[in-house]
């Protein structure tokens, strides 16, 4: 073999090395990359786990929290209601008590 054919056979040689090592930090790369993803996958899936628990918790508090407010609010209004019925009832009463009493000195007369 001529020097020529030699050298461009090492020539060769050295290329086919230069892009198997580039091959191979590709390589490298790309499976760094994947693993990045898949952590951030991970990642984001524990987030929207801990999101997801949270909103329900919130949801779940904000319910209780109007519930309480409007058996609250119930209450009161039916307290209310019993004070009046019986201010109506003590108004009646009073009406009734005084035709009575009118109905009875009529009779006397």
């Amino acid at each position: 073999m001529s020097t020529s054919q030699d050298q461009y056979i090492s020539s060769l040689k050295k290329i086919k090395q230069v892009e198997e090592e580039a091959q191979n930090e590709i390589d490298s790369y790309k499976s760094k990359i994947e693993d990045q993803i898949i952590q951030l996958d991970s990642e984001l899936e524990k987030a929207i786990a801990t999101a997801k628990a949270e909103g329900e918790k919130l949801v779940d508090s904000s319910v209780a929290d109007a519930t309480k407010k409007a058996n609250a609010e119930t209450q009161k209004t039916i307290e209310e209601a019993k004070t009046k019925s019986k201010d109506v009832a003590s108004q009646i009463t009073a009406q009734n008590a005084q035709d009575i009493i009118n109905i009875l000195l009529k009779g006397v007369e």
